[in-house]
């Protein structure tokens, strides 16, 4: 099946050591659908919280349909996730164990809005710096290997 990106959160990756990734279904109504076929969503502070026991996306934001009407959705609503019951229970027990859910991209997915969610644990200042440092090495060598 071929996937059409929507949109990436590329911070998710810079603010989170991100040790394991999970495609989930998302629960969408008509509007947010063709909002996101339209690529008006954002995911840049979104994330996954458990809700007695079932999995949200939080703080997504999708843009209202342009030619909706009264209808229309709300933007920030949290969103029900999609998941197997194992999968469910295996992220739950490393959520409350202190670590995060992040939505790193959201995708069309054989017509069908799926979200690529992270488990991971937060960065500190000098790890960024690390990464930052690793990063500017790795152009520099590539570089002298170019121009040779």
């Amino acid at each position: 099946m071929s996937e059409k990106l929507i949109t990436e959160n590329r911070k998710a990756r810079f603010n989170y050591h991100i040790e394991e990734t999970l495609e989930a279904g998302v629960v969408l109504k008509g509007s947010e659908v063709k909002s996101c076929r339209e690529g008006k969503m954002n995911l840049s502070d979104a994330y996954g919280a458990f809700q007695g026991d079932e999995l949200y996306l939080m703080n997504a934001h999708i843009n209202e349909y342009s030619h909706g009407n009264r209808f229309n959705h709300e933007p920030r609503a949290r969103r029900k996730l999609l998941l197997h019951r194992k999968e469910l229970s295996k992220w739950f027990g490393a959520w409350t164990g202190g670590k995060t859910i992040v939505a790193l991209k959201a995708y069309l997915k054989g017509g069908r809005v799926k979200v690529l969610l992270g488990l991971g644990k937060g960065k500190k200042i000098h790890d960024k710096r690390q990464d930052l440092k690793k990063k500017q090495a790795d152009r520099e060598i590539s570089r002298e290997l170019r121009s040779r």
